[in-house]
């Protein structure tokens, strides 16, 4: 199967939507002899913080000479990059061949009268064969939404199971309430596995601790409030965590709580089994992280930032981040969002920090809310918003109404900042030159 056939077939599959649960995941590993068995994991959870936390484990992995697959999801630039080996994607060739394995599978089962396999499952199931197939050392793998009916669960037990930061989000698959979402989380604990979880809120930490209990489970709490001087300029952070100096390119005051999670995570497999994750390597390894569409600088004169954040704490993150780079900075935003977010309380946090915010929709999905509806929506809490109808001229209107000493940011759904940041990384010295007074 060609690559481009390869996307088509997956992009019918899409069609499915999202259906918790492990029968069709089992069936499917089953009929390709369960790759995932023959690997070891490090399985990642969690609402926020998911591809920062993996990204920094796995860069440190690599530092240290181990062969590390990463499973990402959703992607940026190219659907290529969910796949990943010590960083490089996989190639078009492999992508393709390995789909066609995969569409043969479905086939089968679905000849045998089972449910045809979501696009999830079966991208699930080519990382398992990819990264068996490459003898990868270790594998990060996040979940996709959720953690006990999620793909990603079909695998034993892990060498280490990690809990990002858990808020609100995907209420309509995971539950209404914190502690409902933290159960569904939690789903990723085995018997007698070791959790590294970031400092949760009360009611997230009581459902996490007693989880842990009932599954024996070693439980690590890794408390970012003990980082201590901590330096940020646009391009690093620096801080101190047990006495030890780290810098991390990634910005945001969050990235110092996911750091400082995967360092916990990290010293843990140190202590077990892999003590070529020194201190040296650790902090290299944290210092050469890259995972763009995080709070990342794109653009300079005027300053152009494009960041991921689509759900209420994700937005309190971009707020409080806003609030310490750029006080008493004009900002401008460009904002896309999904319709199943809550958009209305992302636009109450954020819009009153903008001068002016232009609406966008995400090309060619069918979750995009519309422009000119999100922009109705902006209206009730900053009235200086128009909406732009495509990602071209939401750039060009972002530039008209800032002058060098503005800052642009570009967030909400991940969906569009891909191919958003292109535009402006291909045109950001014509725009430079053209706003350099």
């Amino acid at each position: 199967m060609k690559y481009e056939d390869a996307v088509a077939y997956i992009e019918e599959c899409n069609s499915l939507g999202s259906v918790p649960g492990l029968t069709s995941i089992d069936s499917l590993t089953k009929a390709l002899g369960r790759p995932q068995d023959s690997l070891k994991f490090i399985h990642v959870a969690g609402t926020n913080g998911k591809g920062s936390v993996s990204a920094f484990i796995a860069t440190a992995l690599r530092e240290a000479k181990l062969k590390v697959g990463r499973y990402v999801s959703p992607t940026i630039f190219t659907y290529r990059e969910r796949f990943l080996i010590n960083d490089r994607m996989i190639s078009k060739r492999e992508l393709g061949e390995l789909m066609e394995i995969l569409k043969n599978a479905c086939d089968m089962l679905t000849a045998e009268g089972n449910p045809h396999p979501t696009s999830f499952e079966i991208e699930t199931a080519l990382a398992f064969l990819y990264f068996q197939k490459k003898e990868c050392d270790i594998v990060v793998l996040e979940t996709g939404m959720g953690g006990a009916l999620d793909a990603t669960n079909i695998i034993g037990a892990p060498l280490l199971c990690i809990l990002t930061s858990i808020s609100m989000d995907h209420m309509q698959f995971l539950g209404d309430t914190i502690e409902a979402i933290t159960l569904q989380k939690c789903g990723i604990i085995k018997e007698g596995t070791t959790v590294v979880s970031t400092k949760q809120d009360k009611s997230a930490a009581d459902v996490i601790e007693n989880f842990c209990k009932r599954k024996n489970a070693e439980l690590l709490v890794a408390d970012c409030s003990k980082a201590s001087k901590v330096r940020a300029v646009l391009s690093k952070q620096s801080f101190s965590y047990n006495n030890i100096k780290y810098e991390i390119p990634l910005l945001g005051s969050y990235q110092i709580e996911n750091a400082v999670l995967a360092i916990t995570a990290l010293k843990w497999l140190s202590q077990n089994g892999y003590a070529m994750l020194t201190d040296g390597v650790i902090q290299k390894g944290l210092l050469g992280t890259v995972w763009k569409g995080r709070f990342s600088v794109i653009g300079k004169k005027p300053y152009f930032i494009a960041d991921g954040a689509h759900n209420v704490a994700a937005a309190e993150k971009l707020a409080e981040t806003i609030r310490f780079y750029f006080t008493n900075r004009r900002i401008v935003y460009i904002m896309g969002m999904f319709r199943d977010k809550e958009y209305e309380k992302v636009i109450r946090i954020t819009a009153p920090l903008a001068s002016q915010i232009i609406t966008v929709a995400a090309p060619g999905n069918p979750r995009a809310l519309p422009a000119l509806e999100l922009a109705e929506a902006v209206r009730k809490v900053n009235s200086n918003v128009t909406n732009a109808d495509s990602l071209e001229e939401a750039i060009e209107m972002s530039y008209l109404f800032a002058d060098k000493d503005s800052v642009i940011i570009a967030f909400g759904s991940l969906a569009f900042l891909g191919k958003l940041m292109t535009i402006v990384e291909e045109n950001g010295t014509i725009r430079s030159d053209t706003h350099g007074k």
